[in-house]
Formats: C-alpha cells, structure tokens, sequence
C-alpha cells in the first residue's frame, strides 16, 4: 500500500493549495474586476482555430512521444502570505470573471498554460501583468470562476487533476479528479496533471473547460461543461484517454474527499458535537438495481475496497448528515459540504466501484477516494471513450423510491440485563417511501449475513415521530466476529425495501 505521503503528494495540492479556497477565503479582501479583458487583448497571442476533435488528437499524438515531466516553475510564491496577496488581491480578471491562481513552491509548484476560447477560436495567455494582485508577474497554476459578485468564486481548477465546484450552499468540499492511476496498488500513486487548459465563457453560471491530461503512463482530452444552478451544480464531462504503457489499476470518474471522524460510530456515545469530515458514505447504483451504502471510516492502515457494480448507472460520495450540531462548531460548516454523485453516460460495461480510506490526523488532508475500474485490462497503445454527469448538490442523488439509511449510532449492547460483554448494539435509521404506511404486523424483516453465534438480536419497528422511517437494533457479539463486512437490508416477502448497507465491524 503507499504511504500517506505517496498517496496524498497531489492531494495536498488540492488540500493545500485549494484549501486556499477555504481557509484563505475568510482572509480575502473584496476587489473591483477593474477591467474584464477580451480576446482581443495585447496579452494573449493570435487566435487560432478550437474544436473537441483538434484536442483529442493532440492528446493521442502526446501519447505517442515519451513523458516529459514539467519543471518546476522559476517564478511562483514564495509562501503562504504571498499566495493570499497574489490571487485575492485587486487585479484583472479574465473572460470578465475568472481569477488565476499563482504557481507557488511548496503546493503547487507547476505552471499551467491558459487559453480564452470565443466562437470556436483560442487564444493563449503569454502575459500575466495585472491579472495578480500587487501587479506582480508570476506563473499560472490553476484558476477560478467567480460569481457575478465577484467576491466569492463556485468553481475552481487547482493541482494534478483536480476540481470541483461549491455545490447548492456555497461551500466547497470534496474534489473529482481526471483520472486515477494505481490507486491503492503497492508502490507510489500516478498522479497525472492537467497541462493546458482552454475556457469558454457562455454565461455567468454556464462555462465549458477544456483540459489536456498528461503523464507517464497516459495521456487525455477532457471537456467538462459546468452549468451553476440554484439547488445543484452540473457537469458534464466527456474524457479520451490514450496509454503510453499498461495500467495496473485504471480509476474513470474518480473522487477524493476526506473523512477524520465520526464519534457516532465508535460508542458508546459521548459527543455528538464533533464529526469531522467532508463525505460519510459511498453510495452505488449497480446496472442490476442493486443500491448499497457503505459508511465511510478510517482505518488503522491504507485499505482498498472493491464493490460489483456491472453497467453502473451511479455511484458517489456522499454528505447525508446535514444536521449542523453534529459536527464541530468551527465555522468549517461541514453540513453543508456537497454530495457528488457519478451518473455513467452510455454502458461502461463489466467493472467496479472501488473505495480506498487510509489513515490520517488532519481534515486539511484527503484520506478518501472512490473511482470505477472496468474488468477489461488497460493496456499501452488502447484508447478509451467515456462520458458521465457530475451532480454537486445538498440532497440525496442516489434516493429513490426504497429507503435508504441516513444514521448509524453504535452503543454497548443494551439487550440484556445485566449488559452482555463483549457485544454491541448497532442502531441504523432507514428512511424512503418503501416504509410509508407499514407497522409492525406488516412483515419487515432484518437480514444479515452474520454468521451463527453471532447475532443476538435484531428488531425493525416504525418510529412514531418520523414518517417513512424505520429504525434497526441489531445486537451482535463482536468478540466472536473479528473484523468483517456486515451487510444489511429491510425485505418484505420477496422484495428488499431498502438500499443494503455494507458496514465494517471491528471487534
């Protein structure tokens, strides 16, 4: 497994340079945009013809030659303070709305090449006098686009691969990524980079990015067209991938997030004030109906998990605790961190979700990643084709019409007098219309894989004060499991009410 470092190398780019956008965005001063520039601006070299086509065969001729990696650039921040003065103080901003973030040595140490497209023509950003704060001229690491405002931005490009947008509340959480490569493999991570990248303004809230990918062992085209909403952010990715050699472990569509705690799920009990974390599940939608739910956690070492998801119709990681009081009062507003959900465009055909955690002690680092693999071997000279949907938003997108669980509370086993030893109670909350206007003469029944021995007890019943839900106490002996999955569902005669919860037991 690779270490934290190897692992979060690209991830403290985004966590620590993107964290910019979290921490640094208290400290920003408001500016006045000055002036928007054109195209036709002195600072951008001659226009030349733009299509979807033209970059996905610059990508494949990329492939072609042998990887090149970037140098470091010779003109970034020098530290923290100097990041802040650069990209939050007054100065210009592109296509009228977009500030540029600066290269900077310790985080975000590669320069990356900017173009402004307009009716089907780029053109390339040579001069960055006046578009960083202080009038300084510096190297351009990534960038951000900001509402009409101007004093807050909802989408932002900043090391490796990264993005992501604010969601429906304003603030920013979890990250997607371009691609992923070896995650969770022995051996260090590959983190491909984003080189180029090509805007196109076409309203306030509506702008298509387009990206050139590059590393050792492959090379992209990526056309994410981000539309900003009231209630979710939508993107809609479309990614050709050419591999320079074989790829052990190819991750499409992959997400990174970041899960410190959740004293709920290691009782008993004793504050219900201090979860901290970004995402608390992963959910998938399987090609066969099939809809589970894995609580996240994080685990005494590095650890990959694999989940069947034939012709997946959705997977994501998800914030469904929305309750403020939950989590620390910091001001880091983790209840309104937003959901990613992953909607496959077309049949990917036989694969899996992956999910990997690994241990960590600061929420300023991403220690969660989930991504789909498919069955078929990546192999060197292949091409792949893919597109999907990025939904950011604050409700559930993987709810449907069976119930899905939305809380965990783990406490000693109260199912005896005296208190069995060795055993806890584990309380699960299902919530959906599956259970509307069913009682305890209805026939719901627990079903679990737990092993003879194990299981004391376990009872479904409606809660009276909260409709359509449904709470689970399932008692087992944990002394006498070790550590293992426990899968978990309502069923009803034939048919499952509810999603099936895959829960890591600990002894």
């Amino acid at each position: 497994m690779p270490s934290p470092r190897q692992f979060c190398r690209s991830a403290i780019d985004r966590r620590g340079a993107t964290a910019l956008l979290l921490t640094l965005a208290g400290a920003a001063t408001t500016f006045s945009p000055a002036r928007a520039l054109t195209v036709a601006d002195l600072r951008f070299g001659p226009a030349r013809r733009f299509s979807w086509q033209a970059l996905v065969a610059e990508a494949q001729r990329l492939a072609r030659r042998p990887f090149v990696a970037r140098a470091v650039s010779g003109n970034a921040a020098t530290d923290f303070d100097a990041h802040v003065r650069l990209a939050y103080g007054q100065a210009d901003a592109l296509a009228g709305d977009v500030r540029l973030f600066p290269t900077r040595r310790d985080v975000a140490p590669y320069a990356v090449g900017i173009n402004l497209v307009e009716a089907g023509k780029a053109r390339k950003l040579l001069d960055t006098t006046g578009l960083f704060g202080g009038g300084q001229r510096v190297d351009v690491a990534g960038f951000r686009v900001m509402k009409p405002d101007m004093n807050s931005d909802w989408l932002a490009f900043l090391g490796a691969s990264y993005f992501r947008t604010d969601g429906a509340q304003g603030q920013f959480g979890l990250s997607a990524r371009g691609v992923a490569v070896n995650t969770g493999l022995p051996g260090p991570e590959e983190f491909p980079a984003f080189t180029d990248f090509w805007i196109e303004h076409l309203t306030d809230s509506h702008f298509r990015i387009h990206a050139l990918l590059d590393g050792p062992s492959l090379t992209g085209a990526i056309a994410i067209d981000s539309q900003r909403g009231t209630n979710e952010n939508l993107q809609d990715v479309r990614l050709s991938l050419f591999l320079r050699r074989d790829v052990a472990r190819l991750g499409v569509a992959p997400q990174t997030s970041m899960f410190l705690c959740d004293p709920t799920r290691i009782g008993p009990v004793s504050d219900r004030h201090s979860a901290v974390h970004d995402s608390d599940g992963l959910a998938i939608r399987s090609g066969d109906g099939e809809r589970i739910w894995r609580p996240l956690r994080q685990p005494p070492a590095a650890t990959i998990y694999s989940f069947r998801a034939d012709h997946p119709r959705g997977f994501g990681l998800l914030q469904r605790d929305r309750i403020a009081d939950h989590y620390r009062e910091d001001g880091s507003a983790y209840a309104k961190r937003p959901s990613l959900w992953t909607e496959p465009r077309g049949d990917w055909g036989a694969g899996a979700v992956m999910l990997y955690e690994m241990a960590s002690i600061s929420e300023n680092v991403d220690n969660i990643g989930a991504f789909w693999v498919s069955d078929i071997p990546a192999r060197a000279g292949e091409r792949r084709d893919l597109a999907y949907r990025l939904t950011w938003t604050s409700s559930d997108p993987s709810a449907d019409s069976n119930a899905r669980c939305t809380d965990i509370t783990v406490v000693p086993a109260v199912t005896g007098s005296p208190m069995v030893v060795g055993a806890r109670t584990y309380l699960f909350s299902f919530t959906g219309p599956s259970l509307r206007d069913l009682d305890r003469a209805s026939g719901v029944e627990v079903v679990t894989d737990l092993p003879a021995g194990v299981r004391i007890a376990a009872e479904a019943y409606p809660l009276a004060d909260a409709p359509a839900t449904w709470q689970v106490s399932l008692s087992i002996r944990t002394t006498r499991l070790g550590q293992r999955d426990l899968r978990l569902f309502l069923r009803r005669g034939g048919a499952a009410l509810s999603e099936t919860v895959i829960m890591v037991i600990e002894p």
